[in-house]
This record gives structure tokens, C-alpha cells and sequence, in this order.
């Protein structure tokens, strides 16, 4: 069993290590969200024009879009120094003070999860971004005092996946806030075709869009499955990824032609033929293929959405037209014995 587990956990490590390596290091290397990178390169440049640190930058958007990629390419872009860590991490002021009295000139502070903050080390974090110091309880009871620590002028950069529970105050100290979105087929059929030059695996230009169109508008999961398709090319046929070795490798993978996976068809069928369309809450949907209701809202519905198969609307989350034609599931009409919920 322990075996077992070093091996699983040596195989994971090799993952994010070759998913670190497919990650582009400058601005010009990433590819898509044009606007954003526009902005941050103009914003970088003045900064590096005046010899000063960048604003504080908050990224947001789904996840797997590359808003830690981006944050290491601001690093780069700078020539400054990088410090990461996860709001989760953060459970106590300490944690955060620990962190900062080592931060140097003009470095950049990557906080992931950031709307994750407890609200103490949350609030010791204002005077930090604004004021550039942190203020420091001495001592307990009537003879405590407050002790201040300059910190040196630095650029955090905060991340999250849902921006409406990054409260005001703290998404106001940010001077640039930007949305990642979801990618179109032909930016993702380029960064395909760049992992797949990296990885030295040769690919016909038509399975690199089958492997794009299949990604959910995500990178991340586009270079998952470009591995994976590279694992099945290699072992059942001379390596060489053409159009049919992509099908075969994505279906076997159980990913469909629109790159929803099990979970994706659950959510669907569940308010489809349980519901017939909805409305239907979240929070059923969610009980119903035993899941977690903020793991649906942040990862499954944008891109069902993305697609015409999900609508949100005040009553619940309606299927459309297009859902229940694409999934063959034809609506039943009000009335039918077939509408009962307990058949």
C-alpha cells in the first residue's frame, strides 16, 4: 500500500513538473486574452520606465485559465523576485507577517485563492498593500503595544475564482483588475500545438484542434488531454498524433466531442429527465449526483453555459432548446404521468 502511494504521489509530481514546463515564461509567449496583456504590458513598462513596483494585481476567471502563470510571467517581466503562497495556507496573522518581513524591493507576492482570507489576517493585509507596513501586537493585556514594520514597496498579485466574495475593501487596494476568459478553439489549438513542439511530439494540424475543441476553454485541461492522446499515440500507434489517434485516445478518455466528462452529463441529465428542463436550485442539482454546489457554480456551469445548455434564471438553472436536443432527451409535456418525480 505504501508502495503504492510513493509511486502515485512520484507520478503527480511528474505531472505539475511537466505541466510547470509547458507554461509560457514571458507576455509575448501567452497566448490569447489579448486585451488583458495589453494592459499588463502597458502597466509593466511604466513601471519599469519609472524604476518602481508594479500595482497590486488582481486576476479572476475560471479555473485552469493561467492566472499563476501570469503571475510568474509579471515576476519575469519585472526582473524582480517571487513569493507564492495560498490564502488557505494564511490561518494566522503570524503566517502573513512571516511572510512579508522577508519581501524585498519591488518583488511580487502571488496569493492564490485570495477570496479565502480570514478576516484578521485579511484586515493586517490593507496596510500592507496600502501603506506598506504591518502593524504588530506586542505583548498582552494593559501593557501591549503596537509595533509598525515598513515593508518594502511590492506587487501582490491575488487570484481567485470567484471575485464576488472578494470583499470591497480588499478588491479597492488592487490598481488592476482583470478577468481571464474562457478560450476560443484556434488560441487553444495554438497553445496544443506549442505544448506539443515542446514535449517533441509531432501532431497534425487537424488533431490539434480535435484535442482543442475538447479542452472546455481551458488550458490546463488542453494540455492534460495533449499528454494523454501523446501516452496512447506512443503505446498503440508509432507515436505520431493524427486526426483518428486523437478521436480514439479522447474517447477512450470518455471526453465527447464538446470535452464534457461525467460530471458535465450528470448535471445535464439530472435537470433533463429528473426535472424535465427545470427550473431546478443548485443546491438539488447538487444533492442529486452527490457533489458540492460551489464546485458546480465555479467549474461546470460556465462552461455549459459557455455552451447554450444552461441557463440561470431567478427560479433556478433551466436546460435550453439546444441541451435537450444535443442529449436526446425529448421534454415531456406538463400533465404526463411520466412528469411525476417519483417514477
Amino acid at each position: 500500500m505504501r508502495e503504492h502511494q510513493i509511486i502515485s504521489g512520484a507520478a503527480e509530481d511528474g505531472e505539475r513538473q511537466l505541466e510547470a514546463a509547458l507554461r509560457p515564461q514571458r507576455l509575448a509567449d501567452f497566448t490569447g486574452q489579448a486585451k488583458l496583456k495589453e494592459n499588463l504590458s502597458i502597466a509593466i513598462e511604466a513601471a519599469k520606465r519609472r524604476g518602481e513596483a508594479l500595482d497590486h494585481v488582481l486576476l479572476y476567471g475560471p479555473p485552469g485559465l493561467g492566472k499563476t502563470t501570469l503571475a510568474n510571467i509579471v515576476a519575469t517581466e519585472l526582473e524582480a523576485g517571487f513569493e507564492q503562497t495560498s490564502a488557505p495556507i494564511l490561518q494566522k496573522k503570524l503566517d502573513l507577517t512571516g511572510v512579508l518581513s522577508n519581501i524585498r524591493p519591488r518583488q511580487v507576492f502571488f496569493i492564490d485563492e485570495i477570496h479565502r482570507l480570514l478576516p484578521d489576517v485579511e484586515e493586517m493585509l490593507y496596510s500592507a498593500l496600502e501603506d506598506f507596513r504591518v502593524d504588530i501586537l506586542i505583548g498582552t493585556g494593559p501593557g501591549a503595544r503596537t509595533h509598525s514594520l515598513t515593508v518594502p514597496r511590492f506587487t501582490a498579485v491575488g487570484a481567485t475564482t470567484r471575485q464576488g466574495l472578494v470583499s470591497a475593501p480588499l478588491r479597492g487596494r488592487f490598481g488592476l483588475v482583470l478577468r481571464l476568459n474562457p478560450y476560443d478553439v484556434n488560441d487553444l489549438k495554438r497553445i496544443v500545438q506549442r505544448s506539443a513542439k515542446l514535449l517533441e511530439v509531432p501532431i497534425d494540424d487537424d488533431a490539434s484542434a480535435e484535442v482543442a475543441r475538447r479542452s472546455r476553454g481551458t488550458p490546463r485541461i488542453a494540455n492534460r488531454l495533449l499528454r494523454r492522446v501523446r501516452d496512447y499515440s506512443q503505446v498503440r500507434a508509432d507515436g505520431h498524433i493524427d486526426q483518428k489517434i486523437a478521436v480514439t485516445a479522447l474517447d477512450l478518455l470518455e471526453v465527447d466531442p464538446f470535452g464534457l466528462d461525467e460530471i458535465d452529463q450528470k448535471i445535464m441529465m439530472t435537470i433533463l429527465e429528473k426535472y424535465n428542463g427545470g427550473p431546478v436550485g443548485i443546491s438539488t442539482i447538487a444533492a442529486s449526483i452527490d457533489e458540492e454546489a460551489a464546485t458546480i457554480e465555479e467549474v461546470y456551469e460556465p462552461y455549459l453555459m459557455q455552451l447554450g445548455f444552461l441557463d440561470r434564471t431567478r427560479q433556478g438553472r433551466m436546460a435550453t432548446p439546444r441541451a435537450f436536443e444535443y442529449f436526446g432527451v425529448k421534454p415531456r409535456t406538463f400533465g404526463s404521468p411520466q412528469n411525476s418525480l417519483f417514477e
